[in-house]
């Protein structure tokens, strides 16, 4: 692709970087931002910067938040005794459009991968473990995709869990085998939390 623009050229090669872009959709992005008013585009700039430069992330789930402790965490009406473990943010975000659950999460921040050299020491599994020998989870509900990777992690997290006097639960199978669940629709999403099973009957279906 020629550019007539260096300084065209590198905004196209940048935003190029973000998934799912490809060179002409950068191009057409940057374009659409080149005919907004400099105001619009200031705004954009700085709203991505004070994201990246402000950002926290929750000490108890560690979900993405403004403050130490987040919102889900910090509200009373949510039930503490059950936790939802899933892989990243926007399953959080998935499972909360649901409007069916109302306990607390916890963001692994990926999945168990050794082809991606990803272990379990690369997650948030121990702090996951630290809570549950605290003995305040009476159950904790496995969200994550029906993947290799995901059956992986769940089962290790359901290793680590022997001996510890808590439930373990993971979302029925609507949800089909190698689906992601940020590309559930909500009433099946739903349906799959409501209708969980017992982890040690998934291992029996599996």
């Amino acid at each position: 692709m020629e550019f007539s623009s260096k300084l065209l050229e590198n905004a196209v090669d940048e935003m190029s970087q973000l998934p799912g872009i490809g060179k002409r959709t950068a191009l057409r992005l940057v374009m659409h931002l080149l005919k907004q008013p400099l105001d619009k585009t200031a705004r954009l700039s700085s709203a991505l910067l004070t994201l990246k430069e402000e950002i926290k992330f929750c000490s108890n789930c560690h979900n993405i938040s403004d403050q130490e402790i987040c919102e889900i965490c910090s509200n009373p009406k949510r039930d503490p005794g059950t936790v939802c473990v899933v892989e990243d943010i926007r399953d959080v975000m998935a499972i909360e459009n649901t409007g069916q659950y109302r306990g607390l999460y916890h963001v692994l921040g990926g999945k168990i991968s050794p082809v991606e050299g990803i272990g379990p020491q690369d997650l948030t599994i121990a702090s996951l473990i630290a809570k549950a020998k605290e003995g305040k989870i009476k159950e904790m509900i496995f969200a994550l995709s029906s993947t290799m990777e995901g059956d992986t992690t769940n089962f290790y997290i359901y290793k680590q869990l022997e001996g510890i006097d808590i439930k373990t639960s993971t979302i029925a199978r609507g949800i089909a085998v190698g689906d992601e669940l940020e590309y559930a629709d909500e009433v099946t999403l739903g349906r799959s939390i409501l209708n969980r099973i017992p982890f040690e009957g998934s291992l029996k279906l599996s």
